[in-house]
Order: structure tokens, then C-alpha cells, then sequence
């Protein structure tokens, strides 16, 4: 079937055009979910962009307009855009301030993440008992594989998500279904945080929690942030990109001699991604944006760094859904089940934890959602109990980002060794 699908003719052979037409859908989704329209307001409520982001050009693919199997736009984003938006993510990850958060907010964060990492082989071994079929498989098709990129979306986001897709391999079939079951379980849950948030006063009479120093964060974040935001000017943006494709560069020199070092000399590390050369350029890149957290350049996310990180985070996005083959989403519908339970042993931690040192609500929003889905979930979920607190999801988001794909690496290797008993 397979290869049925790949001798079709795709319309557009030429890989600029291709390039362009992405950028295009890029650009239509962006424009059409910032309109006022009711009704667009309604289906972006649903539907949120970054699902489209996905799977209109997973459409493309899949009706043959381009040929996202065999396009060289994928490896491009992935060798390029990936490391470069980690690099602008990490930037400003202030350790001083995470420090200052670590009694709940850090807490309901390394519990949202704990809750990943054991909450998947928790699941994987809970389908196999039920159904082993679901989360079987062999090489690219094996589903650990597929789940491993999972986590990573999971504890930190999309960027991760792809790390761990080009260090896992799983097959794009595989890799199909499970973008699908992380848009439809992550932004449920979502959806139930948002929810709470507007009763947030009632869940925190629920956990008697004490949220004063959530008042004095907001009355901080909302001084900082009009004391230091600006405008961005030529120089920072040359800067920012001078900064993120010069540090990805000099990730690939360290990491391709290191990975061709670890294939000749400890082979036997190959089931653990280390002799993979792209586990070593994302570690690299990460260092790279942490190190230069400690020097001025920090000071460009002032001027929007994160937000330049934001838009080739997308950009990468669009060329990853290309491959996506829509018809596969519904050839293993258990992994939605696997994805369910994952998730729910994440909820009942962080409820768990939350009760135990009477967290605000908020803490366990922002904390979940700066691992399920990164900066751009966690700045809703800050969003939503008042605009001044979405620093705190950005910097909780930042750190994810950071700890993601080895977190995430952790967990598919986990359920690795589950799916084998």
C-alpha cells in the first residue's frame, strides 16, 4: 500500500514551491485565528492552530499535492530550525528566578514531569496486559517508539517532540497516529485546566491553599515586564539569528565526530540513541542556549527572542506534518487509550501533590501545562488567571524545554523495557 502511495505523481514536485505553500498555510492559519469573527473565534476554540499546523499539510501530503515522504524540507527543519528554536527557548531561562519558584510552583512542575516519565510505562504496561497488540511492534513500527516522541510533546512540547521523533525513528505511519493522540488528549485536558481556572477560587477552597505569593508574583511579573520589554530593532533580530544558526552550527560540528566516535567504539549504546548523531546535536544546542543564558545575550528576549523561537518552532511544524498520512490515525485507535491513562496518572499526581502542600491551582496549571505542550500551553494557562503571571509559564516552559528530550528519552526507554516483558 505504501508503495502504491509513493509512485503517485505529487502536483507540486518543485521543493521551493512546496517551501512556499507551507509557509502560505502558515501564514492563512496565523491570520484566520487572529480575526475577531465569531464563528473563526469558535473553531479556533476547538481547533487550535497548532493542530492545523499539523495536519493541513498531513492533508497535502495525503491527496498528493506534495510528497512529504520523500522531501528534503523535513530534514531541513529538523537539522535547522529544531536546534536554532531550542537555542532562542533556552536563551533566557533564568535559574535565579526558578530558584525563587522552587518551594510549589517548581514542585507542581518536577511532579507534572515525574508523571510523564512514570505515567507512560505505567500505561504501556497497562494496555499489554489488556491488549499487547496496541503497544507492540517491531523496528520504525515499534510503538514505544511512537510514544517516546509522545513524551517529549509532553514534557516540553513540539520542538522536543520532533528531537525525540528524529532520535527514536518511529515510522511516519506511526508517527501519524500519535500526533493525534497527543492534540486529542493533551487539549482535553487543557480544556478541563482552563475550565478550572475560571473556578480557580473554588479548587483553591478545594485544596485550602494559600494564594498570596501568587498575588505578589503577579504584582512583580506585571513591573518587570513593562520595565523591560521593547521593541526589537535590526540588530537584535541579525543578533537572534546570528545566535541560534551559529550555535546550531557549532552544534553539528561537535556532534557528528562524537556520534561516529561512539559508533566505532561503544556500539552496543546504539539502543540507548547515543550513537545517533542528531540525541547529540539537540544536547548540544541545549547547552549552548543555557550557556548563553549567563551572558548578555538574555537580555533579547527583551527585545522577543522566544517569540523568533515561536515562529521557526512553526515553521518546523508545517514541514514535519508533511509527511503525515491522514488515513493512518485510525489504524491502531488503542494508542488512545495509552494516551488517556498517561495522562490521567499525570493529573492524579500533580492532584495529589497539589492537595498535599495546599498549592494554589494555578501552580498545578501552569505546571502541567509548561510540560504538556511548553511555552505556548503554559502561556495560556498563565494567561487565563491574569495576563501579568505569563512570564512564570514562560520560564516553567523554558525549563521543560531544557529537561524535555532527555526526560522524554528516559521515558521511551521505559517503556521500551515494558513493552519487551
Amino acid at each position: 500500500m505504501q508503495n502504491a502511495i509513493r509512485e503517485v505523481t505529487p502536483l507540486i514536485t518543485d521543493q521551493a514551491g512546496v517551501f512556499g505553500l507551507l509557509m502560505v498555510v502558515l501564514g492563512i492559519v496565523f491570520y484566520t485565528s487572529s480575526l475577531k469573527n465569531k464563528i473563526l473565534q469558535r473553531f479556533y476554540a476547538v481547533i487550535p492552530p497548532l493542530l492545523l499546523c499539523y495536519f493541513i499539510p498531513g492533508l497535502l501530503n495525503s491527496f498528493h499535492v506534495i510528497d512529504g515522504a520523500n522531501s528534503p524540507l523535513t530534514g531541513i527543519g529538523s537539522r535547522y530550525f529544531l536546534p536554532a528554536c531550542l537555542i532562542l527557548f533556552t536563551l533566557n531561562l533564568d535559574l535565579r528566578e526558578m530558584w525563587n519558584l522552587r518551594k510549589r510552583a517548581g514542585l507542581m512542575f518536577l511532579t507534572g514531569t515525574v508523571g510523564i516519565v512514570i505515567g507512560g510505562p505505567l500505561a504501556v504496561w497497562i494496555t499489554a496486559l489488556i491488549a499487547p497488540d496496541v503497544v507492540g511492534g517491531t523496528g520504525p513500527d515499534a510503538v514505544w517508539r511512537g510514544l517516546g516522541s509522545l513524551a517529549g510533546s509532553w514534557i516540553g512540547g513540539s520542538a522536543n517532540q520532533v528531537a525525540l521523533k528524529e532520535i527514536l525513528q518511529p515510522s511516519p505511519k506511526l508517527f501519524s497516529s500519535i500526533i493525534a493522540v497527543d492534540v486529542f488528549v493533551a487539549y482535553i485536558w487543557m480544556a478541563l485546566l482552563l475550565y478550572g481556572a475560571a473556578k480557580s477560587k473554588k479548587v483553591d477552597a478545594f485544596f485550602k491553599a494559600d494564594d498570596t505569593d501568587v498575588k505578589m508574583l503577579t504584582e512583580r511579573m506585571d513591573a518587570q515586564a513593562k520595565a523591560n520589554s521593547r521593541i526589537p530593532e535590526t540588530k537584535d533580530l541579525i543578533f537572534m539569528v546570528s545566535l541560534a544558526l551559529g550555535g546550531t552550527g557549532l552544534a553539528s560540528l561537535l556532534a557528528n565526530p562524537l556520534s561516529n566516535y561512539m559508533t566505532e567504539n561503544f556500539p552496543q549504546l546504539e539502543k540507548f540513541s547515543l550513537t545517533n548523531s542528531f540525541f547529540w546535536l539537540v544536547l548540544f544546542a541545549t547547552v549552548i542556549g543555557i550557556a548563553l543564558s549567563f551572558t548578555p545575550a538574555r537580555k533579547l528576549e527583551n527585545a522577543g527572542a522566544s517569540k523568533m523561537g515561536t515562529t521557526l518552532l512553526y515553521m518546523l511544524i508545517v514541514t514535519i506534518g508533511m509527511q503525515m498520512d491522514i488515513s493512518a490515525i485510525l489504524d491502531n485507535p488503542g494508542l488512545f487509550v495509552v494516551g488517556v491513562i498517561w495522562i490521567s496518572v499525570h493529573a492524579l499526581l500533580l492532584i495529589l501533590v497539589a492537595k498535599l502542600i495546599k498549592a494554589p491551582f494555578f501552580y498545578l496549571a501552569v505546571g502541567s501545562m509548561a510540560n504538556v505542550g511548553g511555552v505556548a500551553s503554559a502561556t495560556v494557562a498563565a494567561a487565563a488567571f491574569h495576563p501579568s503571571l505569563i512570564s512564570v509559564g514562560v520560564i516553567l516552559a523554558v525549563f521543560g524545554y531544557a529537561i524535555g528530550t532527555y526526560a522524554g528519552w528516559l521515558t521511551a526507554i521505559l517503556m521500551q523495557m515494558v513493552s519487551a516483558i
